[in-house]
C-alpha cells in the first residue's frame, strides 16, 4: 500500500487521502501512508510574475532564433533593458525545457573502433546505372514513436529503385524491399 501512495505523491493528491478531522492523527496518517508530513503541509509558491513575464519574452525569442543559447538570450533581455544574469536565465530556460538547438561537442570523434569499416567503394569509378545501390534507414518521430523509412537508391543516377515505410525496425522489412527493388530492376552489381 505505501508505494501507492508515494507514486502519487504530490500535494493535491495529500489532501484528498489526508483527513484532518479523522480520529487518527495527521502524524499517524503519515506514517500509514509512508510519507513526510512535511508534504502535507506544503504549500506551493506561485511563479514570479516578473519571471513570468521574461519567460514569455525568452519564449517569443526562442521561436524566432532558436539557436540562441543562454548568453545570447542574456543579450536579448538586456538590450530590452531588463538586467538579468546568465543565472537567472539558465534556471528560466530549464524550468520552460528550452535548449539551444546548436551541433553537440565532440562529434568529429570516431565512434567504437568494432564499429569502424573501411569504406569499400574507395578508388571505385561509378559509371553506369544499377551498378552500385545504398540502402538507407531513417527515423521519422511521431507523436507515438517513429516510423522506419528504408529507401534504396542508385547511386549513379541519385534514383530511388525501392522504398518502404514500416512501424518497426526488423531486417524481413528492408529485405522485402531489396527483393522488391531487386525484381523490377534486376540485381546490381554491389549492393
Amino acid at each position: 500500500m505505501q508505494t501507492g501512495v508515494r507514486a502519487i505523491g504530490d500535494t493535491e493528491t495529500l489532501e484528498k487521502v489526508i483527513d484532518p478531522r479523522a480520529k487518527v492523527s495527521i502524524r499517524r496518517q503519515c506514517e500509514l501512508l509512508g510519507v513526510n508530513r512535511s508534504n502535507v503541509y506544503y504549500q506551493p509558491v506561485p511563479e514570479d510574475p516578473e519571471d513570468l513575464e521574461l519567460m514569455r519574452r525568452m519564449d517569443e525569442e526562442f521561436l524566432k532564433h532558436p539557436t540562441k543559447g543562454v548568453l545570447g538570450m542574456v543579450d536579448y533581455i538586456r538590450a530590452l533593458g531588463i538586467l538579468v544574469g546568465p543565472k537567472r536565465v539558465r534556471r528560466l530556460l530549464r524550468k520552460m525545457g528550452i535548449m539551444a538547438i546548436y551541433p553537440q561537442k565532440n562529434l568529429s570523434k570516431l565512434g567504437i573502433a568494432k564499429y569502424i569499416h573501411s569504406y569499400k567503394l574507395k578508388g571505385l569509378e561509378i559509371i553506369r546505372s544499377n551498378q552500385v545501390w545504398c540502402i538507407d534507414l531513417t527515423y521519422i518521430p511521431m507523436k507515438r514513436g517513429f516510423l522506419y523509412l528504408t529507401a534504396i537508391i542508385d547511386v549513379y543516377s541519385r534514383y530511388i529503385v525501392g522504398w518502404g515505410l514500416f512501424n518497426t525496425l526488423d531486417a524481413e522489412n528492408t529485405l522485402g524491399v531489396l527483393k522488391e527493388a531487386i525484381s523490377t530492376f534486376g540485381k546490381p552489381e554491389i549492393i
